[in-house]
């Protein structure tokens, strides 16, 4: 892997990690189709790692709201009560909604690795993405705020989150659209994904630092891995900032569309 493709990799991990549209599909889909020939045993270590630049871009737009969070558990220890105390509460929702993916994606760690250097695979998991954004649209009443949520909505936007560990499957799509589909308005699900994705993005980091040292070559693979990370940081973050201007208006259904469309040019590709 180059400095050049671990940046174009790192713009396009920036930008398709918030936007419903499957980063981990565009990081399988890009080489496929530039017929890169990456170190097999570099690819699902570098897709891990290089989202920790997308996980600083949340921290940094997020920063108040995870104060928030922070205070409100600090109150919350400190009155004995979780009374009157929304910020707590989303905190646990967020706590609550990381478990399942945790498991899953201990328990079945192989097999997501096989699927990650499946392009096949990939474009049928983006059907899945498109299903899923279709059906929030014409289900979702959205009509609730994050003030307003309960533990089963966590359970069941942390269940679609679990989904996601399968690249093609947006993660910000899968638990945006369980978001819209427990009737949470699309910003409102949109902020709650991004929260969850913290702990998320920093739980895969820890475990894939074990993978780095099997890698060959680890002392040259480290300077192409950080052009990566500060590629997907900042462009994280504008894709963040975006994407909730945008829905505030504007619906999903164009993502599910470019979903499709991508699915159906990946599966041909594939089989021609």
């Amino acid at each position: 892997m180059t400095f050049l493709q671990a940046i174009i990799l790192g713009i396009v991990q920036g930008i398709t990690e918030f936007l419903p549209i499957s980063s981990s599909a565009h990081l399988v889909l890009v080489p496929f189709f530039l017929n890169w020939q990456i170190n097999p045993d570099w690819v699902f270590p570098f897709d891990v790692l290089v989202q920790m630049g997308t996980l600083l871009a949340v921290l940094v737009y997020f920063w108040k709201d995870l104060l928030g969070i922070l205070k409100g558990i600090w109150l919350a220890l400190k009155t004995r009560t979780l009374k009157d105390n929304p910020d707590a509460w989303l905190g646990i929702w967020v706590v609550i909604a990381t478990i399942p993916a945790g498991l899953i994606g201990l328990l079945i760690k192989d097999q997501v690795e096989a699927a990650f250097n499946s392009p096949l695979a990939t474009g049928i998991f983006l059907l899945v993405t498109a299903a899923l954004l279709f059906l929030a649209e014409i289900l979702g009443k959205r009509t609730r705020d994050l003030k307003q949520m309960n533990w089963l909505d966590a359970v069941v936007v942390g269940f679609a989150q679990a989904l996601a560990i399968f690249p093609g499957v947006s993660r910000s799509g899968a638990t945006i659209s369980a978001g819209m589909l427990r009737s949470l308005k699309r910003p409102a699900a949109a902020r709650f994904s991004f929260l969850m994705s913290i702990p998320v993005f920093a739980a895969a980091a820890v475990l894939s630092i074990s993978d780095l040292a099997d890698i060959p070559n680890l002392s040259g693979f480290l300077p192409v891995l950080l052009a990566g990370f500060l590629a997907a940081a900042v462009i994280g973050y504008l894709s963040i900032r975006w994407l909730l201007a945008f829905i505030s208006k504007h619906s999903f259904k164009g993502f599910a569309v470019y979903c499709i469309a991508l699915a159906v040019l990946t599966i041909l590709v594939y089989v021609l």
